[in-house]
């Protein structure tokens, strides 16, 4: 691996995960977060997969599949600090609760979680849970890397599309990305699809994942004009559930 794809990849992890980095970060080159988005399917997946061989290793040891999934997204909820939870949770309170934008944009930098993202949390989890264990342990084994793959492809497909909402931030500080390393990150999400579902179930979780993207930009635009850090980590969170909805 070069240096400079290295530098990606720390960037990347740092970014979307808990994981630690120090291992990898020992060439001293600048670190870029527009630049690092060709890897974000790869980390998704990544994760996405360390969760479902925990998911396979509790029905081989005898558990329910509900509570085996239960532990799956407990353990996913561990490695990337739920980051995207959170942006979830903050999206849902600052639309659910502002009167208007800019109201909506003060709530959702307000670090305390109302109702609305509460029960944006509740089914979120409910979802990925139940979704899993309706799923043979061989089928989640693949669908839970493709989910995380084409959930940090929709991220980047918001980044893409629409505006930030602010000034400073996390989003406006990503508001310009490289077409190359934008058309790498959606082409490996792609491929990875491709690669570990056939061909008909591939297909209708990329347009899953698409039509997820989708929705959520329209409505950024609509309660927000624009979007924020909070609304990519509500794009993963929401894209993986479509994803393993449809794949379950």
């Amino acid at each position: 691996m070069t240096a400079r794809l290295r530098a990606d990849l720390v960037c990347g992890l740092g970014l979307l995960t808990r994981l630690p980095t120090g291992w990898l970060a020992r060439d001293g080159l600048p670190y870029s977060m527009t630049r690092s988005i060709w890897c974000w399917p790869l980390i998704g997946a990544g994760v996405n997969a360390l969760a479902a061989l925990a998911y396979a290793a509790a029905l081989r040891l005898g558990l329910a599949p509900l509570p085996a999934a239960g532990w799956c997204v407990g353990g996913l909820l561990l490695l990337c600090g739920g980051l995207h939870e959170d942006g979830l949770a903050d999206m849902a309170d600052g639309c659910g609760g502002g009167r208007d934008r800019a109201r909506k944009l003060e709530i959702m930098r307000d670090s305390r979680v109302g109702s609305y993202g509460v029960m944006a949390l509740v089914v979120a989890l409910l979802v990925r849970v139940t979704a899993i264990a309706a799923m043979p342990g061989p089928i989640a084994l693949v669908a839970l890397p493709v989910a995380g793959a084409l959930a940090r492809a929709a991220m980047a497909g918001v980044l893409w599309r629409v505006p930030p909402a602010r000034r400073d931030g996390l989003a406006s500080a990503m508001a310009s990305l490289p077409g190359p390393a934008l058309l790498a990150c959606l082409g490996l999400a792609g491929a990875l699809a491709a690669c570990l579902l056939p061909g008909a179930r591939a297909m209708t979780a990329c347009a899953v994942a698409m039509l997820a993207s989708v929705l959520m930009c329209r409505l950024a635009c609509w309660q927000l004009g624009g979007q924020t850090g909070d609304v990519l980590g509500a794009t993963a969170v929401v894209t993986e559930c479509a994803v393993l909805t449809a794949l379950c």
